[in-house]
């Protein structure tokens, strides 16, 4: 799988198990990934957050867990798993 891809197969994997966004969720998901320009694995990681916590999509949400994670500290997983349990949402 092509690392560009990564998004696009993981929102497809996410209709198969029946969060289907709609095609305005997902222009959203693509405008926070341009507006940020967050590496792949943080937007996947804001939408996995998102989607359990918030049980839905909400853009809102989404956005503001991307801009926490894509902040300057956070270059690796485990610190953005350290930051989002110290913000309470692991």
């Amino acid at each position: 799988m092509k690392k560009s891809n990564r998004l696009a197969y993981y929102i497809e994997d996410l209709w198969t198990k029946g969060f289907k966004l709609t095609d305005e969720e997902v222009r959203f998901i693509y405008f926070g990934k341009n507006s940020t320009d967050a590496p792949e694995w943080k937007i996947m990681l804001a939408l996995r957050i998102t989607l359990r916590v918030q049980k839905s999509f909400d853009a809102s949400f989404f956005l503001s867990l991307l801009e926490l994670l894509n902040s300057d500290t956070i270059k690796t997983k485990k610190e953005a798993n350290t930051a989002l349990k110290d913000k309470g949402f692991v």
